[in-house]
């Protein structure tokens, strides 16, 4: 049954962008790390305390982040020696939006 409704169009980079960050977050794992992220904004937390707290290894933490951070869903900032991982709320206000 087709509907004569027409659906509005997302502009090409809003939509590919909403892809690409919904599918990041639909893995167990980049979700959690993201929740946590966001609960600690907007200072962050170190990829050790992240580590920690959700029981991930080096490698497999830092894969997420990756994938995440091309999602466009979190930023880094250096202190130090110190690489401090952040929830970019702004995209996460966009995507909801």
């Amino acid at each position: 049954m087709k509907s004569n409704a027409r659906l509005e169009s997302l502009p090409d980079t809003a939509g590919n962008d909403a892809v690409l960050a919904l599918g990041a977050l639909a893995q167990q794992t980049r979700l959690a790390i993201f929740r946590l992220l966001v609960e600690h904004a907007p200072g962050g937390l170190t990829p050790g305390a992240i580590a920690l707290r959700l029981k991930l290894a080096p490698a497999t933490l830092s894969f997420h982040l990756k994938e995440l951070a091309n999602a466009g869903l979190i930023g880094d900032r250096r202190e130090g020696r110190f690489i401090w991982s952040r929830a970019a709320l702004a995209a996460l206000t966009a995507l909801v939006a």
